[in-house]
């Protein structure tokens, strides 16, 4: 009998695509704020980015590449296997139609339904260049072809949690970023990693047209939740390749915390001996804290996070508890030991 991790879900829990499409509609009954309103002046709508980690008991369906060497590194890319007999109704798939035309990519625009008709006309430089700086033994650029040869691919199914209280389950296809900081080498000294996203003002017209945003988008880890077995970056998505309005053609994953943390196209690491001031803590830190994880017992100041709503297609979505960590305490905890929480913002 084969033994899973205890973050293991089945493939069954992924929210349905088309429920994830309605999701702005579904929110607007229930009488949610939507995430594009802005909170006034310079600090606008949040971004739910990655759709967030969410529910009961750890969440990642882990499927491991078992292609060959010869396979081109396009092949791998995609890495598949078998279907685990789990059934779980509660919580169906998400389509894939849904996740990938209802986003949040503020550099394109505020409107989640435009994101993906914009997106699509900026084309990803190709080859994608990885800047690596800061202390690492030897400042580099790689590329992510190469570096997809270099790592284990697999495809995993994450439950997502966003701040505005709404969670689903999507299926990533990628690599553990710990592989990833092994190849950048950062010296003992480094303690956190800096993400920051490409940045294109001719294909993205928010960056100009919301100039009192920090730009370019920046996030960051501490070195050892970026070394965590958990955290992703992602080049895929339903074994197809990233969409730009999701993050092509590499983005981050961190199922446990909310989904402002998980950033999209990313082209730049920094690794550094300080805790880096990313774009939300600097538009609104009473807000976005750069701990973000998911905290039931710490309301966002304008969503409660004791319970979310698992999309799954109804009129009136019900409303489950939310877990710490969205679930994922076993394995996540102890990164956090004399750590206050209640500081998430």
């Amino acid at each position: 009998m084969k033994s899973r991790p205890s973050w293991w879900i089945p493939e069954s829990e992924m929210t349905p695509e088309s429920t994830y499409l309605k999701r702005r509609e579904l929110l607007r009954g229930l009488g949610f704020i939507g995430a594009s309103q802005l909170l006034s002046g310079a600090i606008g709508d949040w971004a739910a980015d990655a759709t967030e980690a969410s529910t009961s008991g750890a969440s990642a369906s882990v499927r491991e590449s078992g292609s060959s060497r010869s396979q081109s590194v396009e092949a791998r890319r995609y890495p598949r296997a078998k279907k685990y007999d789990l059934q779980d109704p509660e919580r169906p798939i998400t389509e894939e139609r849904l996740v990938t035309s209802h986003n949040n990519f503020y550099e394109f625009s505020l409107q989640k339904s435009e994101v993906a008709g914009l997106a699509k006309k900026w084309t990803p430089p190709s080859p994608w260049k990885i800047q690596v700086a800061g202390l690492v033994d030897q400042p580099m650029e790689l590329d992510l072809e190469d570096i997809m040869k270099r790592v284990k691919l697999e495809e995993r199914v994450y439950r997502f949690r966003c701040v505005e209280a709404w969670s689903m389950v999507v299926p990533w296809g990628g690599f553990q970023l710990r592989d990833l900081v092994q190849i950048c080498r950062p010296k003992p000294a480094a303690k956190f990693v800096k993400f920051v996203t490409y940045q294109d003002e001719r294909a993205m017209p928010n960056i100009k047209g919301m100039p009192h945003y920090p730009w370019p988008y920046t996030e960051g880890l501490s070195l050892a939740e970026a070394q965590h077995e958990l955290t992703f970056m992602a080049t895929a998505i339903y074994g197809k390749n990233l969409p730009q309005q999701n993050g092509a053609p590499l983005r981050l994953v961190v199922p446990w915390k909310y989904g402002f943390k998980s950033i999209k196209s990313i082209h730049r690491i920094e690794f550094t001996d300080t805790q880096p001031k990313t774009l939300w803590v600097s538009l609104a830190p009473q807000e976005y804290g750069f701990l973000a994880n998911v905290n039931p017992e710490v309301d966002h100041p304008r969503w409660t996070q004791k319970r979310e709503t698992r999309l799954d297609g109804s009129f009136f979505p019900k409303k489950i508890p939310t877990l710490m960590f969205n679930g994922y305490a076993n394995e996540v905890a102890t990164l956090y030991k004399g750590v206050d929480l209640k500081k998430n913002y």
